[in-house]
């Protein structure tokens, strides 16, 4: 029979809020269940009579014939008739869990290296709501939903039931062909649609390029500072990460000649990130000449080569790589909305079958409506117009946010106006801490991205990244006077 303290132990199971979404007999026969796998129920001890427990729970004694039906069918209990109901032998074989592995208290993992790193690094964090002035994050209150859903019902008339179905991994072949049709016209690549992946983000093409063109302990070059995501990527898969210092034009490729073994090197030429830069021509080729005679692969991000508010943007480099060793990554996070989940890799030839595989391997395929309807927003000229129209208005943007951060922040920070891109990198004035000053912003409500941990050899300027692409100029300015006493306050100190 139960002790008090047992019938205390079920009767806490059945009132405990957190379970109250589980019907009554499994409450109970949860709480007993813990109770012979903790050992306070030894086997062939006997437990109440239906009809008694029922009365002491003040439930019905069907309510704990089913606990005990379910009990015995799982072969924590025995039924014998005419004597009752005893704690089964066999549960004496179930191996019994440590305190620290109990509910509530979760047990240490013993996790692998690769593990232990990537929960080291902390993963890559996206902002779940846009609050200023979190970077890369697009405005999406001006998406033309109405086009977009009318194109989706026109794929659900056309296609029916093919379009709930998996696609192949490679990615629907209007998609593949409307990208490559794209970048192609606009930003000087060279595309076929054979060779078009697409994938869920330009975070899993990093990671796919860190495990499918590298082993572990090989050398990949990046840029000094580094977009975290990259840095990350590779840091999980184990590479070793040198850094290749920046100056006006970009990264100085001049310095990759010294880095012995390198069997890679990352870029993002369009606006590097994060300092907004952009590599110049003569680098461009330089470090596609440096890659052929090092057999060595270039990894392109072109994350937001769409928002360049200065004449033209430069062609990109896997346009001009003869060589065919250039990687190009794009998404459509940034130039759509972030839910749309679709990005893509442009392939060397021999690429095309690993890379391929290994997506395989991770998630299986894009869904197939998107695809479909994205084909259909590309090729309609919805996505140019959308493009050209976000443009305007995050040049604007930009225009305001440098003049508000001049008068709000005059006296704390240094503002780099970029020639493009979705942040603008903000350097702090001697005597302000960087990481207290994100702290601090962060428990205002603000989203700031120091620049001093994106620095792979350890000498960045601190200061911090400002999105401005999705936060309007009113917005803008009700939080840059609340960032402007966070810093004030900081200095007072």
């Amino acid at each position: 029979m139960f002790r008090h303290a047992q019938l205390e132990s079920v009767k806490a199971w059945l009132g405990d809020p957190a379970h109250q979404a589980l019907p009554r007999h499994v409450r109970i026969q949860r709480a007993i269940r813990q109770l012979i796998l903790d050992g306070a129920l030894d086997a062939g001890r006997p437990l109440p009579a239906s009809r008694a427990l029922a009365r002491s729970l003040g439930v019905s004694r069907d309510t704990v014939e089913a606990a005990y039906g379910q009990l015995h069918a799982e072969g924590f209990i025995e039924r014998r008739v005419g004597s009752g109901s005893f704690v089964s032998a066999q549960a004496l074989r179930v191996p019994r869990q440590p305190p620290s592995s109990r509910p509530g208290q979760p047990a240490a993992a013993a996790l692998s290296q690769r593990g232990s790193a990537m929960l080291a690094g902390g993963g890559v964090r996206e902002s779940l709501t846009a609050r200023p002035f979190a970077p890369g994050i697009p405005e999406t209150r001006n998406f033309p939903l109405p086009v977009w859903e009318r194109l989706q019902r026109l794929v659900l008339k056309e296609h029916g039931a093919r379009a709930l179905a998996h696609c192949h991994p490679q990615g629907m072949e209007s998609l593949r062909r409307a990208i490559a049709d794209y970048i192609n016209l606009e930003r000087g690549a060279r595309a076929a649609p054979e060779r078009i992946l697409v994938l869920t983000s330009s975070q899993q093409a990093l990671s796919l390029c860190a495990t499918v063109l590298l082993d572990v302990g090989e050398r990949i070059c990046v840029e000094d500072p580094v977009y975290h995501g990259a840095r990350k990527a590779f840091d999980a898969a184990g590479l070793d990460c040198v850094p290749i210092p920046l100056d006006g034009d970009g990264m100085q490729v001049g310095h990759l000649d010294a880095v012995a073994n390198a069997r890679a090197v990352f870029l993002t030429p369009s606006h590097q990130f994060p300092s907004g830069t952009t590599l110049s021509l003569a680098r461009r080729l330089g470090v596609i000449d440096w890659a052929r005679r090092q057999q060595a692969w270039i990894i392109e991000d072109d994350y937001d080569s769409e928002f360049h508010y200065a004449g033209k943007p430069t062609a990109c480099v896997q346009g001009l790589d003869d060589e065919q060793r250039t990687i190009y990554i794009g998404t459509f996070t940034k130039s759509l909305f972030p839910g749309l989940r679709i990005a893509y890799m442009l392939l060397p030839p021999a690429l095309v079958a690993p890379m391929t595989v290994a997506r395989s391997l991770q998630d299986g395929h894009n869904a197939t409506i998107a695809q479909l309807t994205l084909a259909r927003f590309i090729e309609g000229g919805h996505f140019g117009a959308h493009v050209r129209a976000m443009r305007s208005v995050y040049a604007a943007r930009r225009d305001r946010l440098a003049r508000l951060v001049d008068e709000h922040l005059g006296d704390f920070v240094t503002a780099e106006v970029p020639a493009g891109g979705m942040q603008m990198p903000c350097f702090l004035r001697a005597g302000i801490d960087e990481a207290p000053a994100v702290a601090a912003a962060q428990r205002a409500g603000i989203e700031l991205l120091g620049l001093s941990p994106l620095s792979a050899g350890g000498g960045g300027c601190p200061g911090f990244l400002m999105g401005f692409a999705a936060y309007t100029p009113e917005e803008m300015a009700i939080a840059l006077r609340q960032l402007a006493a966070v810093l004030q306050g900081l200095t007072a100190k």
